[in-house]
């Protein structure tokens, strides 16, 4: 579920800092290829995710908690995992998308972690948010895999731990020790 929280988290920066409200245009994350582009009528902004990586960041620590009934309860180190999206804007006229891709990559550019406001509370971690390239595909061969139209576009890579483990309860904390075990002999 961390891919969705991550989508909905991108859509809400999107249209609270923009701003793109829904009565204005959309964000959207289809695949944008020929058929979806032609039932385009508003402004909209497109996050493809098209790649998904272990990140390099190392692994998250071991979590605890104390559930509901009282219970501890923890989990094992959750890796972290890359989300890379391509963004472009669809607008009316060339010009248009320009500015409104203008505005989404000044957006990225100065946001280097999702704010807590926008980020799920589910997620078992934050979400840094990087602007740049991506070294290992170039959008170029993005857009020739799912359209064929080249289109200007940004790279944005999402970071956030996976949930891979779930809660298992916690042995009980050693206390103290009641028997003492005799030394060997020799």
């Amino acid at each position: 579920m961390f891919i969705r929280y991550v989508d909905e988290g991108l859509e809400q920066l999107v249209r609270r800092r923009l701003p793109l409200p829904e009565d204005v245009g959309d964000v959207s994350f289809e695949t944008p290829t020929s058929t979806w582009a032609a039932q385009l009528s508003r402004l909209t902004v497109n996050l493809f995710l098209y790649g998904l990586d272990r990140s390099n960041q190392p692994t998250r620590t071991v979590q605890a908690r104390v559930d509901a009934s009282g219970r501890a309860e923890r989990r094992a180190p959750l890796p972290m995992v890359d989300l890379d999206y391509l963004v472009s804007a669809w607008a009316g006229s060339p010009r248009d998308e320009h500015q409104l891709l203008s505005d989404v990559v000044s957006l990225f550019a100065g946001v280097p972690v999702l704010p807590p406001d926008l980020t799920h509370a589910n997620l078992n971690s934050s979400v840094t948010l990087g602007f740049g390239s991506d070294p290992t595909m170039r959008p170029r061969e993005i857009w020739q895999g799912v359209s064929g139209q080249l289109k200007a576009c940004a790279v944005i890579r999402a970071t956030v731990a996976a949930d891979t483990w779930d809660w298992e309860d916690q042995a009980a904390a050693v206390e103290r020790v009641s028997v003492l075990a005799a030394p060997k002999q020799i």
